[in-house]
């Protein structure tokens, strides 16, 4: 991306230079090949009426003429006036004028007819007739210009009838009329072009489009302004010329910068992207394996290969602290799990530490003194007989409550003998998985649920209400830790409860199986814990709970349930708003378990 943005930048800032350069001077080429064409046609126009003037002063140098105006009247010879005689002349028109301006005789020849040629021969002396010729020609004897006879514009000569030999006063003058129209002016200026006879100035005129420049050139009158424009397009070759050569320029400077990029492109990706990218795809089977295997050097000497030298001595080093921290973490496991099996020892030694203190300070249901005297009395036969029914029912009463309390006693021996069975069989699996991962074997977490619920409700002496599912959820799992696990749960359950100090609380166990995974949540309505909290829940030695030190539970509990190949993990809502402990183990075959 950044290359292309290169690109980018680089494509129109040459295109810009180029502009800038080209466009300007192929600018000025075409203004001098406009002015070139303006010339040309100015010098086309006037050689045009020169050839006029030239026919005009032969005719004015002439005896003939000179002799014909010495008594201006029709007596001139009218053969000069034929349309034949003009045309070998190359004249449209000719007049002969006074001095004072007035037209003596005049005539004009039209391949139309004679009534075209009369109308002609009116408008050319109307034309005479607002001209003055002495003021047009001034000291000269013979002058040209350009002026408009009717729809029609024609050059136009003028010359001062004197003596061939210049003496004498001139008697008047001589002017021929030449009408130049769209095809003549084409033919001199080798371009088409046409006659406008409403001219736009005095000076010429250019218009330029996208592909022509168009060239209004006046055609100057008798008075010093314009009659009429002799107007033509020519073809922006020089510009096109330039604009193609500006596009030729950008898009070869485009190729040569775009095939540039794209060397640049393949020399990246093969002496930097491809070697990075095999460190990278290293870098991820290291992560994926957890192997320390080094990267293949390839010998280069620059920062690549540098790069791939010093990631290997990167894994030699990875690879020296990992085998220092398992020596040392052989040590601490050993450490930790002697800990961690008397922390759960602890727990299982609870109920019996309680069963025994309610059993020394519970005094007896009945006083044995009062007891010995109710007997007594009743062994004497002198005795009314309601006091002895009296005292009957009391002897009676006292022997039931001796049998109750005694099966209490009997019932809280049995759990007591359960904890200390758990105890014993702790100690005895922790010795027998001292080096080695726990078996799996199918168990019904169900069960265990509800033989450790039974246990917990004599711990701390809280009022617990428990719910859980009563139908076999088998899964695989060892059966001792799995039990210490739930154990270490539901204390910690309990002890949130207790830490309310509402004295009472609930604890419900939920079982979901659905992918083959088995999903165990007990949630209590404990003291809760915050999401700054949660992060840190199974860290060694951390408690949410500030009179308590340890923590080690639910450490060894993760550790455990990764272990069996299963996870825990702990959510709340926040402070005061409960918990839920959510464990996952791989499901039993339910057929294996009910043959079971």
């Amino acid at each position: 991306m950044i290359m292309t943005a290169v690109g980018l930048i680089a494509t129109i800032a040459i295109t810009l230079l180029l502009a800038s350069v080209i466009t300007p001077s192929f600018t000025k080429l075409e203004d001098k090949a406009i002015a070139g064409h303006v010339a040309r046609a100015r010098v086309a126009l006037s050689d045009y009426a020169a050839k006029v003037e030239s026919a005009v002063r032969d005719y004015g140098d002439w005896t003939d003429s000179y002799v014909d105006m010495a008594d201006a009247n029709e007596g001139f010879d009218h053969s000069r006036f034929l349309p034949v005689a003009m045309r070998n002349i190359g004249v449209d028109g000719m007049a002969y004028i006074s001095p004072l301006g007035r037209t003596v005789i005049a005539g004009w020849q039209d391949a139309a007819g004679e009534p075209r040629a009369k109308v002609q021969r009116q408008r050319l002396r109307a034309m005479i007739a607002r001209t003055d010729l002495a003021t047009a020609l001034g000291p000269r004897s013979s002058g040209r210009f350009y002026a408009r006879i009717g729809n029609s514009v024609a050059a136009i000569g003028v010359a001062r009838v004197r003596r061939p030999d210049g003496r004498g006063r001139p008697r008047g003058y001589v002017l021929m009329a030449r009408v130049i129209t769209a095809p003549h002016l084409s033919t001199l200026l080798q371009a088409g072009a046409r006659i406008d006879i409403m001219p736009r100035g005095d000076v010429a005129a250019v218009t330029r489009e996208s592909s022509k420049v168009t060239i209004a050139v006046p055609l100057i009158g008798a008075d010093g302004h314009a009659v009429a424009d002799a107007r033509f397009s020519v073809p922006r070759d020089v510009s096109l010329l330039g604009r193609h050569m500006l596009i030729f320029a950008v898009a070869g400077s485009t190729m040569v910068l775009l095939l540039v990029l794209l060397v640049l492109r393949r020399l990246i990706e093969r002496l930097v992207l491809r070697p990075l990218h095999r460190v990278e795809s290293h870098m991820q089977r290291v992560r994926l394996s957890g192997s320390l295997a080094l990267l293949d050097e390839d010998g280069r000497r620059d920062e690549v290969g540098s790069l791939g030298r010093s990631f290997n001595a990167m894994l030699r080093q990875l690879k020296d602290l990992r085998e220092q921290i398992e020596v040392q973490s052989f040590d601490l496991g050993r450490s930790e799990s002697a800990v961690a099996v008397m922390h759960n020892v602890s727990n299982a030694l609870n109920p019996i530490s309680t069963i025994l203190s309610q059993g020394i300070v519970q005094s007896a249901a009945i006083d044995r003194a009062t007891l010995d005297r109710a007997i007594a009395e009743l062994a004497r036969g002198d005795i009314p007989a309601a006091r002895r029914g009296k005292l009957a029912a009391l002897v009676a009463a006292a022997i039931e409550a001796e049998s109750a309390d005694r099966e209490a006693r009997r019932r809280e021996l049995i759990v007591g003998r359960e904890a200390m069975a758990d105890v014993l069989e702790i100690i005895g699996q922790q010795q027998k998985a001292a080096h080695e991962r726990p078996a799996l074997e199918l168990c019904d977490v169900s069960d265990i649920i509800a033989r450790n619920a039974t246990i917990v409700r004599y711990s701390l002496g809280a009022s617990i209400a428990f719910s859980f599912p009563a139908g076999p959820s088998p899964v695989m799992a060892s059966r001792v830790i799995l039990s210490q696990v739930i154990a270490n749960i539901f204390g910690n359950a309990v002890e949130s409860i207790a830490a309310r100090g509402t004295g009472s609380g609930s604890i419900v166990a939920t079982i979901t199986e659905a992918n083959g995974r088995v999903t165990i949540a007990v949630r209590d309505d404990g003291e809760g814990f915050s999401p700054q909290a949660a992060a840190m829940l199974f860290q060694r030695g951390f408690s949410t709970r500030a009179h308590k030190s340890g923590g080690l539970g639910l450490h060894w509990c993760a550790n455990s349930m990764a272990a069996m190949k299963g996870t825990l993990r702990l959510e709340s809502d926040g402070p005061g708003l409960g918990a839920v402990a959510i464990l996952t183990l791989d499901a039993g075959d339910r057929a294996q378990s009910k043959a079971a």
